[in-house]
């Protein structure tokens, strides 16, 4: 079994779909885990959900000044960090010429201007040897319908791990990035579809994965938990497709 014994993980956006079912893994597999997420009442239920001392705090990633405050809330409580998961994030799916500058910015803010200010807010209490997971998606290799700006914004991630694989070598910091395909998480709810509208999204993904169905949220916390862990300890610079071949298509 995969082993976190003695590491300390931040995950945030770790009050549902993919970041609980991440934070989650790492408890199991002895981590002291802390979860971000901006509902209080979320990150409530999500403690009680991942148990085994877990920690929540609340705070929006798109708040640069949180990504500080949570640094020294870690430090404190327990003096350092070895894995930092920089789940968060936001997708607002429309064609290009409906894109409103607040709809823009809203996704820069938190898919690529947080993550990039929560990793670098961090670097100061992560331990040599830590391990940096940025999660993307398949959106920025793949062209799909409405998903320019998210794409944009993720694609950005990306170019940000390679740097940083380079840049925090001496530090034997591995950096690596996770980008699903559709999983079926909690954010599908908010597009505010209907039933009957909602089954045929679900049926028209599930057609376009050479495997023939979505994701779920254990399976991209298990490509997590590798890439955390020792078993990934030659991987930086990577990036793991867990999308059922769907890039492919």
């Amino acid at each position: 079994m995969t082993s976190l014994m003695g590491k300390i993980a931040l995950v945030t956006g770790g009050s549902s779909g993919i970041g609980l079912a991440s934070a989650s893994a790492f408890a199991q597999a002895g981590a002291q885990v802390v979860i971000v997420g901006r509902r209080q009442d979320a990150v409530d239920a999500a403690v009680r959900a991942i148990g085994l001392g877990a920690v929540g705090l609340t705070g929006d990633v798109a708040d640069l000044d949180m990504h500080g405050g949570v640094a020294e809330e870690v430090r404190q409580r327990f003096g350092g960090l070895d894995i930092y998961m920089a789940n968060a994030g936001v997708a607002i799916l429309e064609p290009s010429p409906q894109v409103s500058v607040e709809h823009y910015d809203h996704q820069f803010a938190t898919n690529t201007r947080g993550m990039f200010f929560g990793v670098t807010k961090t670097l100061p209490i992560l331990n040599d040897g830590a391990s940096i997971i940025l999660v993307s998606s398949i959106a920025s290799a793949k062209v799909l319908p409405g998903h320019a700006v998210y794409a944009a914004s993720k694609a950005a991630v990306e170019a940000l791990a390679r740097s940083w694989a380079l840049e925090l070598r001496a530090r034997r910091i591995r950096v690596n990035v996770i980008s699903p395909g559709p999983v079926d998480t909690p954010i599908l709810e908010k597009l505010g579809l209907d039933a009957e509208a909602r089954a045929g999204l679900d049926d028209a993904m599930a057609a376009a994965i050479p495997l023939g169905r979505m994701g779920r949220p254990d399976e991209l916390a298990r490509a997590a938990l590798f890439l955390a862990s020792e078993e990934s300890s030659f991987v930086t610079g990577a990036n793991l497709r867990v999308d059922g071949a769907m890039a492919l298509t």
